[in-house]
């Protein structure tokens, strides 16, 4: 009896459910949902800033005024273990010798480089000593600098990996002086070429002799600080003195850029698109997310592609380092110095941003901000700075920072695409039918045609080497 009485008790405490579970009760009710979410979509600043030029043809050419400005490229290495040596072929970089093919020679001077070590705060060359060589840069940062106007030292510029400075001392008819200190600002290996080694390379090689001579002619023309012809102008005369008779000479074969594709078939089965489209069309969800995809690529290609994208096409001379590593405020402003003339914004990592702010902050530096169209963005010198994820950073921790002008008219950096294709569903981009296959799988061929250019060379600055995990 004991027993019996307890266990009604029990059953009284846990009488079990009262009402319809919540589970059960789903299987009834309608479900909200959301459009497909997609982790990859960014905010494509760099699309939205661009301002893009029809191109009718396909094809978009770029003429300028001819320029004599020779060699502004970087020479290349190659290393076994410690040794380092110098890619006979890269030599035609140096100006002097820009357009010099012949091989023989080329390898001939190359063997005669000498590599050198230098420790951070070592002076390579010096003001006032003669310039006796060919400096090449094969790892490491150098400092150029000068005596200021007061006797303080100051920074003309900083030299990094590929480099390089006396190519011209080396080759002129007498011995010259360094108008510059060179100084190590990190461990720096370099190589270096006598200039009796030159003199007697060039007095055994006819063609060398030939090149350098022409070279030498041509440096010498008349010519604006661009490297263009100059335009002889008469002003604040009086009287009738004869006007200079002056003309502007194009380039003979100015450069092209090509519209780039990004191209994908998307594939649906007629099941799914016949019987599952309520609430949502999966063709126009799959649709939308390989646009975006495609999208995304574009930016990214905009900006890696080696053929047209920015970090590939800036001149070499927009080029600038960091004179320590992680961005300060020193290394913007010299960023905004190669574009002068009307910047319109920085790009760059979020993670180059973040280190630019606590760069900012470590000095009691804080960077304004801009409102653009409701978005708060950092700045400096009203130069707004827009996030891009597609500027890559390397393993050891260093990215890019872009610096651009925009707009034909400004003669900056544009975007080209061209609209009103055959199956235009958005500007320059199509979405063209391809049939159904025997398996029943509709397919759609998804091309997005795209391409930018840097109308001329001060349009773009970069910001190279900069440390972000300071």
């Amino acid at each position: 009896m004991t027993t019996s009485v307890e266990t009604a008790n029990s059953d009284n405490n846990n009488p079990g459910p009262l009402s319809l579970g919540t589970a059960a009760a789903r299987n009834l009710a309608t479900t909200t949902k959301t459009v497909p979410q997609m982790q990859g979509i960014t905010s494509r600043w760099l699309l939205r800033l661009l301002p893009w030029v029809q191109v009718p043809g396909g094809a978009y050419r770029v003429n300028r005024r001819l320029s004599h400005t020779l060699g502004d490229g970087r020479v290349e290495f190659v290393s076994t273990g410690a040794e380092v040596r110098v890619i006979p072929a890269e030599l035609g970089e140096l100006p002097l010798l820009r357009g010099f093919d012949d091989t023989a020679t080329l390898e001939a001077l190359a063997s005669r480089f000498t590599q050198r070590e230098f420790q951070p705060g070592e002076v390579i060359v010096a003001a006032g000593q003669p310039a006796d060589q060919v400096v090449l840069i094969a790892h490491g940062k150098i400092n150029h600098m000068t005596e200021g106007e007061y006797g303080d030292p100051a920074v003309l510029g900083v030299l990094a990996d590929g480099g390089y400075f006396g190519d011209r001392a080396v080759a002129a008819a007498e011995e010259q002086a360094w108008g510059f200190t060179a100084r190590a600002l990190t461990a720096c290996t370099v190589l270096t070429l006598p200039r009796h080694a030159f003199q007697e390379l060039l007095g055994s090689s006819e063609a060398l002799r030939a090149h350098v001579t022409a070279a030498q002619e041509e440096a010498g023309l008349p010519q604006n600080e661009y490297g263009e012809s100059a335009i002889d102008v008469a002003a604040g005369h009086s009287g009738e003195p004869a006007l200079p008779g002056v003309f502007a000479d194009y380039e003979l074969s100015p450069r092209e850029y090509e519209l780039s594709v990004a191209q994908t078939v998307l594939r649906v089965h007629t099941r799914v698109a016949d019987l599952y489209n309520d609430p949502m069309n999966q063709v126009e969800q799959q649709l939308r997310l390989t646009i975006e995809a495609l999208r995304e690529r574009q930016e990214h290609e905009m900006v890696n592609n080696r053929a047209f994208g920015l970090l590939h096409n800036a001149d070499l001379k927009q080029r600038i380092h960091t004179r320590s590593g992680p961005p300060t405020p020193d290394d913007l402003d010299d960023l905004l110095a190669t574009v002068w003339k009307d910047p319109g914004f920085l790009l760059a990592h979020p993670r180059a941003i973040a280190a630019i702010g606590r760069e900012f902050n470590s000095r009691g530096i804080y960077p304004d901000s801009v409102d653009v169209n409701g978005h708060s963005l950092p700045a400096w010198r009203g130069i707004p700075m827009y996030p891009c994820n597609k500027i890559p950073v390397t393993d050891s921790g260093t990215t890019s920072i872009l610096l651009m002008r925009t707009g034909e008219e400004s003669q900056g950096v544009v975007g080209l695409h061209r609209t009103g294709i055959p199956d235009e569903y958005r500007p320059s981009l199509s979405v063209r039918f391809m049939g159904i296959s025997e398996q029943a799988i509709i397919s759609y061929l998804v091309s997005a045609y795209y391409s930018a250019a840097v109308l001329v060379p001060d349009a773009l600055g970069i910001l190279e080497n900069v440390e972000i995990g300071h």
